[in-house]
């Protein structure tokens, strides 16, 4: 039996509402948008030579859009394998599989952020 209050709220029994589908539904229309500047990108930077190439990628504008496609795409990519992860996992299983969920995504991201910031940096 469910108190009008916890109607409203939208509240079902994991507390959660409904918070993991609209973060998908947000970082998959954010990477609707960022996947379409990479694919521009990499149209126009084709067949160009390394240096050319690396100083698109530094420019500070294209640095900070492709950043934010890594770090949508890998919060897109946890949460995707999360849901999966709690359907068909049980017991420790699934503890050691959602360590490893997050360790990866927060792995792909930061190292994909320090290539391009280092591109953009120079260094």
């Amino acid at each position: 039996m469910r108190t009008p209050l916890s109607r409203v709220r939208g509240l079902g029994s994991a507390r959660e509402g409904t918070g993991h589908f609209w973060y998908q539904r947000l970082t998959g229309l954010a990477l609707a948008f960022l996947t379409t500047a990479f694919i521009v990108l990499v149209i126009v930077l084709a067949g160009r030579p390394y240096p050319e190439v690396a100083h698109a990628l530094g420019n500070p504008f294209v640095a900070l859009l492709m950043i934010l496609m890594v770090g949508a795409g890998a919060w897109h990519m946890k949460i995707g394998m999360q849901v999966i992860i709690e359907d068909y996992f049980h017991g420790n299983a699934r503890l050691i599989a959602q360590i490893a969920n997050t360790f990866f995504s927060v792995a792909i991201a930061v190292a994909s952020a320090v290539a391009l910031l280092k591109l953009s940096f120079g260094v």
